[in-house]
């Protein structure tokens, strides 16, 4: 039988004091075994001093080519940034002159290597890589990820294929249009990742239930967690509201699922 195994993963470390307030929580009273850190965000600096203080605690790269900050200044930059200095919101058009204009590979992947430049800077070592809204799916930027990723020994990607058989089990689901675009560029990633020698997880949750992994649907997941190697994605943080927070999650519930006693019993017991 094959072996299962588990990685439960909160993304957006560093974005607010809320979400690294979770992130520590979770870690030391929960089941969250690492965090992926935006490294241009204001609250990365105190990000990267919990995650000194939490030794056990995996961190990764949250790469962030979209609704963020760049690393870069926006000169650098300029076709990826808009108002304000901020990256892009129009994912498609974005994606579109990424896709056709040299000019604007160049600038993803200058900003690419910045942004894993200051990673390697922090001196933590690099667990997984993974990118904000899953725009490393786009396959300009999948080639440079793999490429530039490879040079700072990236030991693992986030590729986002989710087993809908899996979730059908926990509740009736009906995927939304992001599941369903995404799906086969990330079956695409698997193949390249594995090609390259890049460590890829069978199966990862936390698409369909973006921003509302509460404590039925995880506990649901850890009990029919398929074999070989699982992530479960989540949002956690304190509260709400803070400066980039995305409409609609239950951020507080999902950090309120990743430390409740029956979750924390189910992964306890698995062990």
């Amino acid at each position: 039988m094959t072996p299962r195994s588990l990685a439960v993963t909160s993304d957006d470390f560093g974005l607010s004091r809320e979400v690294n307030e979770a992130v520590e929580i979770a870690h030391r009273d929960g089941i969250l075994t690492s965090a992926s850190l935006m490294v241009a965000e204001p609250w990365a600096a105190d990000a990267v001093a919990r995650a000194r203080r939490l030794p056990g605690l995996r961190v990764g790269l949250h790469l962030t080519l979209v609704e963020g900050r760049a690393m870069l200044p926006p000169d650098r930059v300029a076709d990826l940034v808009g108002r304000g200095g901020f990256l892009r919101t129009d994912l498609a058009a974005y994606g579109a002159g990424i896709f056709f204009r040299p000019s604007m590979q160049r600038q993803v992947a200058a900003e690419i290597r910045a942004q894993f430049d200051a990673f390697a800077a922090t001196g933590l070592v690099l667990d997984h890589v993974n990118a904000h809204k899953h725009y490393h799916l786009h396959p300009t930027i999948a080639g440079l990820v793999l490429r530039i990723g490879r040079e700072f020994g990236m030991p693992m990607l986030r590729v986002p294929v989710e087993p809908a058989a899996t979730l059908s089990r926990i509740e009736p689901i009906r995927r939304g249009l992001e599941a369903r675009v995404a799906a086969p560029y990330a079956k695409l990633l698997r193949r390249r990742a594995r090609a390259a020698g890049i460590a890829v997880a069978d199966q990862v949750f936390g698409l369909a239930w973006s921003g509302a992994m509460t404590r039925d649907r995880i506990a649901g997941l850890l009990r029919h967690l398929p074999p070989g190697r699982t992530e479960i994605y989540t949002h956690p943080a304190t509260a709400g509201g803070f400066a980039g927070a995305a409409p609609g999650y239950r951020y507080a519930d999902e950090l309120a699922a990743l430390v409740d006693p029956e979750v924390v019993s189910l992964v306890r017991d698995r062990r």
